[in-house]
């Protein structure tokens, strides 16, 4: 048996329960405490998933005293500045769920925390784990489709509003780009190198949340449930984001990647009103060239499989927490995601483009 883990998990909600199942899932790792703010919840959710080795909290900082390896960070999006820095700070590894933070300046401070204290900062965007992820990003680093121009991605549900913490801005932050845009974001951006952002030019609105006939928690709806945002980005390239979380349509497109020697679309798998957004799997990929003059269309086929993808992220922050290795998917790359939702929200609040300004964080 090799050393074990030691775990601790801050919030106990929804997304904590993948958290705890996957952890359990993996041999020699140990879930030693869990906390909340809400008084009894994280007893509650200790009996639930039955870790009679865990010792419940209601303040995260008294969990940080304990022996721990890493820390799964499952709060609202409102709570994961304090939380990350803290842990950080703590001496504790953390293994952060998406969005990274509710504003650039948060997400800077947590990335030089944790350059600071040389503990990992790891964010959770699963789709990554789906093979054919790998495939899309190896298309376009070795050169397939010469020079990436122009980026297309989003996607967006017909009917996909959640509600309680999600749709309150003075807990979530922000709506449909925090819960699923942040998803469309990676997987551009994964796939092009996290190229550095310039300029958004952005709108929102929340038309379908804020009312009653298509939702219940109307009266509390104070989010966007839809956004459009045109990035500039270093390297003359655009990039189209779209993200909806309801709308009167079908789809919002195909993620599409423009190149000067070929052109890639890439649809998301799933059907129904929820689906159509990058927070699954790849349904399929295509790349359009030419052969001998001719216009070509070629389906690249599909790795078939039955990886659970968000289990598969808890299992690479255990190895890396085991094996001493860098974060599988480091803050600092995700800071220039958490750097365009940033953007986004000041773009559509001032009615204009605004510049994007990441601090050197050598």
């Amino acid at each position: 048996m090799g050393k074990t883990i030691r775990i601790g998990i801050i919030g106990s909600g929804g997304i904590a329960g993948a958290h705890a199942r996957a952890y359990k899932g993996i041999e020699d790792v140990q879930i030693v405490g869990v906390a909340d703010i809400l008084p009894d919840k994280a007893q509650q959710f200790i009996e639930r998933w039955d870790l009679p080795d865990a010792t419940g909290f209601d303040d995260h900082r008294k969990l940080l005293e304990l022996d721990l390896d890493g820390v799964s960070i499952c709060t609202p999006n409102v709570a994961h500045y304090r939380t990350t820095v803290d842990a950080l700070s703590a001496g504790k590894n953390v293994m952060l769920e998406k969005p990274m933070s509710v504003t650039l300046d948060e997400a800077v401070e947590m990335v030089q925390v944790s350059k600071k204290t040389g503990k990992m900062l790891n964010v959770g965007f699963q789709p990554r784990y789906d093979p054919n992820m790998a495939i899309i990003k190896n298309m376009v680093q070795n050169g397939q489709l010469g020079k990436v121009y122009y980026v297309e991605t989003g996607g967006g549900r017909r009917r996909g509003m959640p509600g309680g913490t999600f749709i309150r801005q003075d807990i979530a932050g922000a709506g449909a780009m925090a819960d699923i845009g942040c998803y469309s974001l990676d997987l551009a951006l994964n796939t092009l190198g996290y190229p550095k952002p310039l300029t958004v030019s952005a709108y929102t609105s929340n038309y379908f949340g804020t009312n009653p006939k298509y939702h219940a928690e109307a009266g509390q709806f104070d989010v966007e449930d839809f956004g459009v945002a045109m990035v500039r980005f270093e390297g003359d390239l655009v990039l189209n984001f779209k993200t909806s979380w309801a709308m009167h349509m079908d789809t919002l497109g195909a993620t599409m990647f423009l190149g000067t020697d070929a052109g890639m679309k890439v649809l998301p798998a799933g059907s129904g009103p929820w689906s159509g957004v990058w927070d699954g799997h790849v349904g399929s990929i295509s790349l359009f060239h030419d052969i001998q003059g001719h216009h070509t269309e070629s389906n690249i086929p599909l790795i078939k499989h039955e990886i659970n993808v968000f289990e598969e992220k808890i299992k690479d922050f255990v190895r890396a927490l085991r094996e001493g290795t860098p974060a599988p998917i480091p803050g600092e790359e995700i800071l220039r995601n958490q750097a365009i939702i940033d953007g986004i929200i000041r773009s559509a609040q001032t009615k204009k483009e605004v510049e994007i300004h990441i601090p050197d964080l050598v």
